[in-house]
């Protein structure tokens, strides 16, 4: 690397290599990326679930998919002819497939385990992929297998971007559905008039070798057409929600709950919480600009309110239905952040978020206190709270639950609709883009964004009551910074200021977590790959807002 001086700061620039080169380092840096996701035990967690029953685990197509990216970057940097660029792609598989195979010999020959406890036989017979372990044969193999995988990442590179495009929409479906074979399965299973379609389509552990095929054909062919529409309507892209993804986002969310086990019921419950809180912050952020990281202090303060008035237990003030205490959370939620909000909203950016994270902590440690713990509970927090009751029946079960969520969350989605496209929604959108050129324009930026503020919290509040009435219980360490953190995040990945992105986004960061709960701590490694990438290739989010979409296509 070498540093230039220009107009008083550093631009950095690589020096070229030979393309040889370049590709042999492509090759290490896939290898070390493969060593280290086999010496932190990922490897072997991950070899026990099948993608493919009898083909690919998942820890072999998380290998497979690191060396596919090397192939396809090889391929592309390469500034010669095709063949030299596929010849690129084979040296830097085979580089990769020799760092594993060293891995494997040097586990075999010297004892690593007393300072890396995942080396050991098991990681080097799984490595072995069925021959014998550290053999010649199996030595050989990782390199080849690389190189093929690599080989496969420069052709989908090179084909058209159509082609290419529809290949990796299909390796995604097939990935997709052998990832989540359960939840698939029992959906299959509840079809009407079906005979065990789960048992043609999925195995005992993933996803059968002939279905696979069909599932990679039929989601390539998908794609291909769904481009081929849209260059017939002129090759430009639509500004707005797509109507039919649309329609079908929301009928499987509707329908979700009913046809899955309970396992994938409590998991959509806990979306649904999480897309309620969303759509508050969406109003802060994703409207007016207001980075909130104090935002689970509302949240609380929704829980807390419910816990007081519809538990049973010695901390109670009241015994009254949840529907009497549903609108008193929310109000005090919104009192709670017009107060709050007072202080902090005459400052912007960076100095926000730590004001509202410092208003944040003040929430938390309060609740702990020793001066609030005769009425609050201090850290044992407050029981035995009555679930909602609807004409006589109790909603306790996880389905019942989590339709209570979707309805407030579909309430606070027309509500925030209507302010969006209202005044006060172009008022907000200003000041997100310039509150500067906003002021003069005429519009107030205090009183403004006192309002987000105080209506983000009311919808926090409502969140807290329904996780209130979820729990059965409220403990004031479950009101954490990462809450805040997670709702942020939900609102950047799927689109500040969208509302299907808020859907979208609580799905992917909350749900798809859940389900891989198996995996322990080794799933937030994907989780985080996925979301550095994602920064990178999709800044505007999964499902970004109409007016975001214009502006990146027309810059």
């Amino acid at each position: 690397m070498s540093f230039n001086t220009v107009t008083s700061s550093f631009k950095v620039t690589r020096r070229r290599r030979s393309p040889l080169m370049e590709a042999v380092r492509l090759g290490l840096i896939a290898g070390a990326a493969l060593v280290a996701f086999a010496l932190i035990g990922a490897y072997s967690a991950m070899d026990k679930r099948a993608v493919i029953e009898g083909t690919v685990t998942l820890s072999q197509l998380a290998s497979l998919l690191i060396v596919f990216a090397a192939g396809h970057v090889a391929a592309r940097d390469a500034r010669s002819g095709t063949s030299a660029a596929l010849l690129n792609a084979v040296v830097a598989g085979l580089v990769a497939g020799a760092c594993l195979s060293v891995l494997v010999w040097l586990i075999m020959a010297v004892n690593l385990r007393t300072t890396l406890v995942a080396a050991s036989p098991a990681l080097a017979k799984a490595l072995s992929l069925g021959a014998r372990i550290a053999s010649l044969e199996a030595l050989a193999q990782l390199p080849l297998i690389g190189a093929a995988s690599a080989l496969v990442g420069a052709l989908v590179g090179r084909l058209p971007a159509g082609a290419g495009k529809a290949a990796l929409t299909g390796l995604a479906a097939v990935i997709t559905a052998g990832l989540f074979r359960d939840v698939f399965a029992s959906m299959l299973e509840r079809l009407p008039d079906l005979t065990g379609p789960d048992h043609e389509v999925f195995g005992s552990a993933g996803l059968n070798p002939g279905a696979a095929v069909a599932l990679f054909f039929l989601a390539a062919a998908f794609a291909l057409v769904r481009d081929r529409l849209a260059l017939k309507r002129g090759g430009v892209p639509r500004s707005g929600l797509s109507r039919p993804g649309l329609v079908l986002l929301i009928a499987g969310v509707v329908l979700l709950p009913l046809v899955t086990n309970d396992f994938v019921a409590q998991v959509a419950m806990l979306v649904a919480l999480y897309m309620l809180m969303g759509m508050g912050l969406n109003i802060e952020l994703g409207l007016a600009g207001l980075v909130d990281l104090g935002f689970v202090a509302f949240f609380a303060v929704g829980a807390y309110t419910v816990a007081l008035l519809c538990s049973s237990g010695p901390l109670a003030i009241a015994d009254v239905s949840f529907w009497v205490a549903l609108p008193v959370a929310i109000v005090l939620a919104a009192v709670a952040g017009m107060i709050f909000g007072l202080p902090v909203l005459r400052v912007r950016g960076d100095y926000l978020a730590m004001a509202t994270l410092g208003l944040g902590e003040i929430i938390r440690v309060l609740v702990l206190s020793d001066a609030l713990s005769p009425y609050l509970g201090g850290s044992q927090g407050i029981i035995e709270i009555d679930h909602p009751r609807l004409f006589g029946w109790e909603l306790k079960s996880p389905v019942a639950l989590y339709y209570l969520a979707l309805v407030l969350a579909g309430v606070v989605a027309f509500v925030s609709l209507r302010l969006q496209n209202a005044k006060i929604g172009r008022a907000w959108l200003a000041m997100r883009e310039d509150e500067d050129v906003a002021q003069a324009l005429g519009i107030d930026p205090v009183a403004s964004k006192l309002l987000a503020y105080t209506i983000g919290a009311a919808f926090a509040g409502a969140a807290g009551a329904v996780f209130a009435a979820l729990i059965g219980s409220v403990y004031p360490h479950s009101f954490q910074l990462l809450v805040s953190i997670n709702v942020l995040a939900i609102l950047v990945i799927g689109g500040l200021g969208s509302l299907p992105g808020v859907l979208v986004g609580a799905i992917v960061l909350i749900g798809l977590p859940e389900l891989l709960r198996e995996f322990g701590e080794f799933r937030y490694l994907f989780y985080g790959i996925a979301l550095v990438a994602m920064m990178h290739v999709r800044a505007e989010g999964l499902w970004p807002a109409a007016y975001a979409k214009e502006g990146v296509h027309a810059s």
